[in-house]
């Protein structure tokens, strides 16, 4: 029972249950609305869907068993009692067990291919399990490298919601599809959360390495806060924060009509569930001096994550307004 309770702490099941979530509500709460929208209604059955998440939730659980068996040594260093691989699970095992996981991700990943007949899903699924390998033996060790291969397979999520239903349309509308912006607007709207999840993904990621620098440093790893610093790594999630909320500000004045812009729930949760979350972020960044203050500074930035998330709910309810 205890190793058991250490297998889905090693495959973050709660991380795990969060891209389940994620993908759902992307498409329940923002592709169905705007297909409903265009007189066309809900295109992805049940089964398809479901498989494109099972894919992808296998695969990331396969890519965090194989980054803990490629960690053990930096591990030891950062959170030696958070240590599961050598500890109650082998290494031989856990390569095994990120092998069947990843395994099982790239099949569920070609049936959705193989149904969608579309060929770049099906080498996408292929490609993913790849480069979470390769993150783990060596890209994470890169300067920056690491940080935006996650955030890139971050913001797929969205991506691969937005695609699946583009190639049914396209199979099933082919003649009329170019006249009307359905696949413009998929991609439109399920590409703001890709790239509000690719943002904050790598946010979250750089203030994890400064958490982690002391292991970094005794093992070489080019992270950047060893190569910049504290004070410039500090600097550069700011711009990147900054950045964030001038690119989600840009959107909401260009997308929501002005009587809608100023008066409507999107404002308000858009403020109070990411606005500020966000400056409290920059707040705990800026004052943070020892491991655990950055540990609570990139736990507001999941947070911000998951509430950006739910902004989709608003999403589903603002559709018939626009």
């Amino acid at each position: 029972m205890e190793q058991f309770k250490d297998i889905m702490r090693l495959v973050r099941w709660s991380n795990l249950l969060f891209l389940a979530a994620l993908m759902w509500v992307m498409e329940k709460w923002v592709a169905v609305p705007i297909l409903d929208k265009a007189a066309f209604g809900e295109q992805l059955p049940g089964y398809l869907l479901w498989l494109v998440i099972l894919a992808t939730v296998f695969i990331a659980a396969g890519g965090y068993v194989i980054n803990d068996y490629f960690d053990v040594k930096i591990d030891r260093i950062n959170r030696p009692d958070a240590l599961i691989v050598t500890r109650s699970v082998s290494k031989p095992f856990a390569m095994r067990l990120s092998l069947v996981l990843s395994g099982i991700g790239i099949a569920c990943g070609i049936a959705a291919a193989a149904v969608l007949r579309s060929m770049t899903i099906g080498i996408l699924f292929v490609i993913v399990p790849g480069l979470l390998w390769f993150y783990s033996s060596s890209y994470k060790r890169l300067f920056m490298l690491g940080n935006i291969t996650i955030a890139m397979l971050a913001a797929l999520a969205p991506m691969l919601i937005a695609m699946t239903n583009v190639v049914i349309l396209q199979l099933r509308y082919e003649t009329i599809l170019p006249y009307i912006n359905l696949t413009h607007d998929l991609y439109a709207w399920l590409g703001g959360f890709a790239l509000f999840a690719f943002l904050l993904t790598w946010v979250r990621e750089i203030i994890k390495d400064m958490q982690d620098q002391m292991g970094d440093r005794e093992l070489e790893c080019h992270s950047m806060p060893v190569v910049w610093g504290d004070l410039w790594t500090k600097i550069f999630v700011t711009v990147l924060i900054v950045f964030t909320l001038a690119v989600i500000g840009h959107l909401w004045y260009r997308v929501l009509p002005f009587p809608i812009a100023w008066t409507s729930l999107s404002t308000r949760y858009i403020a109070l569930g990411i606005v500020v979350p966000l400056l409290g972020a920059l707040w705990l960044l800026w004052s943070a001096k020892i491991p655990s203050d950055y540990k609570t500074c990139q736990q507001v930035v999941k947070l911000t994550m998951f509430l950006g998330m739910l902004y989709s709910f608003v999403v589903m309810r603002l559709f018939p307004l626009l």
